[in-house]
């Protein structure tokens, strides 16, 4: 096994070094190395053709294979309507059964069937170091093999759940392939694409984590692992929320905001302080957690955004305040994309409210919609709108996708307590 991934690296390092070699030598090479890696194909069953199409890879010598989940989602929702299957290096299609999900990390197992102990990839046991030479792999479309160098560069530090930065341009079609190192031990698996030569990486600990957790015991159903993992992930994220520091911040002239205090939360700032002739004089801050959980190519969550302005009446009245007031506070809306299929309508609660502090007095807007195929999960919808001054107001504004009841309820307490005049 060992001979067959110092093969591999010679493969790449024959193909990005320009070094002569023999074509017999090269084609030995590659004919090696491609037996591992293969098109992962989602057919749509009435119709026989081809609905997504991604890259996989062989980690075991008895057929199991790596690919991302969102390569084979619709299959994990919908296996009723799909089946998925492998195209290998001759060109030969198979049936594969899927044995296991990793839906926060973007990760899937399928397995085909051996009748012989078959050659495979190796899982690093380390992480890569900053700087370090790297190689992507896939087989995307029709063009067979694809390898793209790049370089490793940390973790990408905005991120809640941890992906690797990598420099190379990872085609779409290479979602599910193998990154690897010199010594041909995986590293990392393709999962996404910003262009300009970045792209994302599962880092390969998480693979690890799926293929040994699958090995002590199959899930029961593919969905109830899925419920499972986005109730843990959801709770691990908002207990660091909550128990973070929230910064007083000053926004406009004299209201006072929350900013949550975490690396993976990013804020930004605007006004129209330089707009002599604005009617209304506003101040705006956008916080968001900027990254989603995929479920489905209409389904996403995970999300959070926040958002703070505060109006202040130059030279109008009340009554025309009032009305630009209310175009502002009609524009908030879910934060993310779901369908009806995946979540019910939103039934929300109208309420006056003062918090504790007495700080600003507030009508609010509570709305939650529940997630049919994930019990006792919810996309939240809050929105605040201070009523206690004439001419000045402050809205306040928060969506989160994927809560659950007791988060959310604690979120919004300490949110409304977090928002006042100064």
């Amino acid at each position: 096994m060992t001979r067959f991934f110092t093969l591999a690296f010679t493969l790449v390092f024959i193909l990005f070094t320009g070094a002569s070699y023999a074509q017999e030598q090269a084609e030995q090479l590659f004919n090696q190395l491609k037996p591992s890696l293969y098109q992962i194909r989602l057919i749509d069953k009435a119709s026989g053709e081809k609905s997504s199409i991604g890259s996989g890879f062989q980690i075991s010598t008895d057929g199991i294979i790596a690919t991302n989940y969102h390569v084979i989602s619709s299959f994990a929702l919908h296996p009723e309507k799909y089946r998925i299957e492998y195209l290998n290096n001759q060109g030969d299609k198979g049936k594969l059964t899927l044995q296991s999900v990793d839906v926060i990390n973007d990760l899937a197992l399928v397995r085909r069937d051996v009748k012989q102990n078959m050659p495979f990839f190796q899982l690093s046991t380390a992480a890569p170091h900053k700087g370090e030479k790297l190689f992507s792999l896939g087989n995307p479309h029709d063009l067979g093999m694809i390898v793209v160098p790049g370089t490793y560069n940390g973790l990408k530090k905005e991120s809640f759940n941890e992906r690797i930065h990598f420099t190379g341009s990872i085609n779409s079609g290479m979602s599910g392939g193998p990154v690897i190192n010199k010594q041909a031990e995986v590293v990392g698996v393709n999962v996404a694409t910003s262009g300009n030569s970045i792209g994302f990486l599962v880092p390969h600990d998480k693979l690890v984590n799926l293929y040994n957790t699958f090995l002590q015991a199959s899930p029961k159903t593919i969905k109830q692992q899925m419920a499972e993992q986005l109730t843990a992930n959801q709770s691990k994220l908002m207990t660091k929320i909550l128990t973070s520091h929230w910064q007083a911040k000053t926004l406009g002239n004299n209201a006072l905001i929350p900013i949550i205090n975490v690396p993976f939360i990013r804020c930004w700032g605007n006004s129209n302080a330089d707009k002599t002739d604005a009617l209304i004089l506003s101040a705006v801050a956008n916080c968001s957690l900027d990254e989603n959980t995929y479920i489905s190519s209409h389904f996403f969550t995970g999300s959070m955004e926040i958002e703070f302005r505060t109006m202040s009446a130059k030279d109008i009245g009340t009554t025309k305040f009032y009305h630009l007031y209310q175009q502002q506070i009609t524009r908030a809306g879910s934060g993310n994309r779901a369908g009806k299929e995946d979540v019910t309508e939103y039934q929300c609660r109208h309420d006056l409210v003062r918090p504790n502090n007495k700080a600003i007095n507030n009508k609010s807007i509570f709305c939650t919609r529940a997630y049919k195929k994930f019990p006792g999960l919810f996309d939240v919808l809050y929105l605040s709108a201070s009523i206690d001054k004439d001419k000045q107001a402050l809205v306040s504004h928060f969506t989160i996708a994927g809560i659950n009841k007791e988060n959310a309820l604690s979120f919004t307490r300490k949110f409304m307590e977090a928002v006042r005049w100064n």
